[in-house]
């Protein structure tokens, strides 16, 4: 084995072997597939929050007409008790009591809500809306138009799209912007996420190492490039590993909380790689969509594949800087100036991502995901979208390109500073060690 390959095996070893691997490796999919689970639970156990309502109605005509909706359910009290008694004589389930005017009709200010709890945007919402439907109505047969309501409820109707992309030979393939937009955000952030911590932990490394001497001892049989490039794949290795075992846990308990949670209709339909609406419904479409989408291995092959290829570049580039960083400085408190540096083109390649989200073909996605430090986070915001196959070739190749070169002034850096202690590095100074020939 090489000498390389030997630092890449040690680095890979000593980090995998770590006790805070394995518990982030194992709890980081459990924590978000059970967080996903929770939200779907506690969504699908809304009846357990029904606020149960009392209404004293001094108008003497909403009450009566109020329907209950699924978070609400309205409790109408006798004609006549005032709002003091209901308070008084609420059954013990009574989340509210409800105050409606006389002059109701003519003036829709004059409606108050006491309640024995926090209340929320969403339950008062769902009472303006009853009223407003009741007074509405209620004027429509002053007026004898009682057959406009009707009329108008036939006349919504509800559009369910569903898109498809066109390649150049004119064959389709289904895609669905919810999915699109999800994806995009979530493997954009674990992007951004990935290189900045991994790419940070070579340099931590760098600088623990030359703080205990172990580098000297070590240059002493392997060269300093050699030595770099170890320890920037070992953890490369490391980052891999624990992306590999995410995706396989990940799919594997989202599967098994998918079939739990969803109804049988919508995995049926997902599974026959069609999304038919007479088979699920109109409402369930979308949903129906996205199933098929991520159940599918094309898909699944472009994202995660995608991810792994410009995350290896990525992490390669900005590795080989922190690795430079960290050879020039003596601690972590004096490596700010320079980190700040490196770090600059991530945070912009972050806030342009949430730009490139909303439109993946402009002219600012387009270039953002060819510059090499911001290919990274923004060509992972566009794939989900669906980009030309050369635009994502032209990408890989600058972004490693750009590694290659990065690598090689790093590399001068860090034959120079790893030997260097006690002394501030100015950036002069690490011009000058670029220029050294060896």
């Amino acid at each position: 084995m090489s000498k390389i390959g030997l630092i890449v095996a040690r680095e890979w070893n000593e980090r995998v072997r770590k006790k805070s691997f394995v518990v982030t490796t194992l709890l980081t999919p459990l924590l978000m597939v059970g967080m996903i689970a929770l939200v779907s639970w506690l969504s699908s156990r809304g009846a357990d929050s029904v606020k149960f309502i009392e209404v004293v109605d001094r108008s003497g005509f909403v009450a009566a007409q109020l329907e209950n909706q699924p978070d609400v359910v309205f409790r109408t009290t006798a004609e006549g008790v005032s709002p003091e008694d209901a308070m008084c004589n609420r059954e013990e389930d009574t989340w509210g009591i409800l105050i409606i005017g006389e002059d109701v009709m003519t003036n829709g200010a004059y409606v108050e809500l006491y309640s024995f709890g926090p209340s929320t945007m969403e339950v008062e919402q769902a009472i303006r809306h009853e009223i407003e439907r009741v007074v509405e109505e209620r004027k429509l047969e002053a007026n004898n138009l009682a057959e406009v309501r009707r009329v108008l409820d036939q006349m919504q109707t509800t559009v369910n799209v569903r898109a498809y992309m066109l390649d150049e030979n004119g064959a389709r393939s289904s895609v669905s912007s919810v999915l699109s937009y999800a994806v995009s955000y979530v493997f954009g952030f674990l992007m951004y996420m990935f290189v900045l911590i991994y790419g940070s932990q070579v340099m931590t490394g760098v600088i623990e190492e030359k703080n205990n001497r172990v580098l000297e001892v070590m240059v002493s049989s392997v060269r300093p490039m050699e030595l770099m490039m170890g320890k920037i794949l070992g953890v490369a290795a490391v980052a891999v590993t624990q992306f590999s075992l995410w995706v396989v846990l990940v799919l594997g308990l989202g599967s098994v909380v998918l079939n739990l949670i969803l109804p049988e209709d919508l995995m049926e339909a997902a599974r026959m790689g069609g999304v038919p609406v007479e088979a699920v419904g109109g409402g369930a479409d979308e949903m129906a969509q996205v199933l098929s989408l991520i159940s599918e291995p094309t898909y699944l092959a472009t994202i995660i594949g995608g991810f792994l290829l410009f995350f290896v570049g990525g992490y390669l580039l900005y590795a080989a800087m922190f690795a430079a960083v960290g050879s020039a400085v003596g601690s972590a408190t004096d490596s700010n100036q320079f980190q700040n540096l490196v770090t600059m083109p991530i945070i912009v390649a972050l806030v342009v991502m949430f730009g490139v989200i909303n439109n993946p073909d402009g002219a600012l996605a387009m270039w953002f995901s060819m510059i090499p430090f911001t290919s990274p986070i923004v060509m992972m915001a566009r794939l989900p979208y669906g980009v030309p196959w050369w635009e994502v070739a032209v990408s890989l190749v600058l972004l490693y390109g750009m590694f290659a070169v990065m690598v090689w002034m790093a590399g001068k850096i860090y034959r120079v500073g790893i030997l260097m202690h006690g002394k501030r590095v100015t950036f002069r100074e690490l011009y000058k060690w670029m220029k050294y020939k060896y």
